[in-house]
């Protein structure tokens, strides 16, 4: 639970400002957590200026004190490192160190999440890349066969003949071209009941994955084998309700970008 150190609170009522749920009141000149309807989102424990709130529920090493120096970004800085983001195919015959893995999912652990539900959950893959490839890829070539029978959609069938050329390419040489994971060291699958939370986590691995020296695709085509089908989830460990939202392809990039690249402009409506 969550509780006040009242001989170090100053009953400044910051944390009674700040809680939406309306779980904390002054009481005698101190703050009080009644711990009723409290989701831990951990609001004030960031507000209170004196650090008296603390729970045992969670690590409070976890907790940093504010430095702007260490916590702020330039907004000029940070909108051309968005910018500059590239997805990325061509990897370097390198390891991915477990810590920078970890890092990454840290970023993902610190998003904010509905209701602070943090139930955002991971799946790193590194000796069972091929493994996973495979189970994929036969997944794919299945789904392949029918469309190909089924539908009349030419975008459909065009990525079902891509399927399973790259099922047939795989069974010829499982060690040659690679377009599902372009023979990166590591892969991060990122699960969640609630997608939102998931793709919202994923977004903020991203900016770590870049600010690492690492770079990343989304394999989209991962997360289509998933969808109505078991095969990788139950190889994975992943539990049936959890809905796989991305599949994260990481690496250390063997290109190097010299410029941002265009976009459309915004469809932007104002009120």
């Amino acid at each position: 639970m969550f509780k006040v150190n009242d001989k170090i609170c100053i009953g400044c009522g910051m944390c009674v400002k700040d809680c939406f749920v309306r779980d904390i009141e002054l009481v005698e000149g101190k703050a009080v957590i009644k711990n009723v309807t409290c989701f831990k989102c951990g609001h004030c424990v960031a507000v209170c200026p004196v650090a008296a709130v603390s729970t045992d529920e969670y690590s409070m090493n976890d907790v940093v004190e504010y430095n702007k120096e260490k916590f702020t970004i330039e907004p000029d800085n940070l909108l051309n490192f968005i910018k500059f983001e590239r997805t990325i195919r061509q990897f370097k015959e390198k390891d991915v160190e477990n810590e920078k893995l970890l890092k990454i999912i840290e970023a993902g652990r610190f998003t904010q999440t509905a209701s602070n539900a943090q139930n955002v959950n991971y799946v790193v893959i590194k000796e069972q890349i091929q493994e996973v490839r495979k189970i994929t890829l036969e997944v794919l070539n299945s789904l392949g066969e029918y469309v190909l029978e089924n539908s009349t959609n030419p975008l459909y069938k065009r990525y079902a003949k891509m399927w399973r050329k790259m099922y047939n390419d795989f069974i010829d040489n499982p060690l040659g071209i690679d377009n599902l994971f372009f023979r990166a060291p590591a892969l991060i699958v990122v699960t969640s009941e609630h997608p939102l939370n998931a793709g919202l986590a994923s977004a903020n691995m991203k900016l770590m994955v870049d600010a690492l020296g690492l770079g990343t695709v989304f394999s989209g085509f991962f997360t289509r084998a998933c969808e109505g089908n078991s095969r990788i989830k139950d190889f994975l460990g992943i539990e049936e309700k959890q809905i796989v939202v991305t599949c994260m392809v990481i690496g250390y990039p063997n290109v190097k970008y010299s410029r941002t690249a265009p976009r459309k402009a915004p469809n932007i409506i104002w009120k």
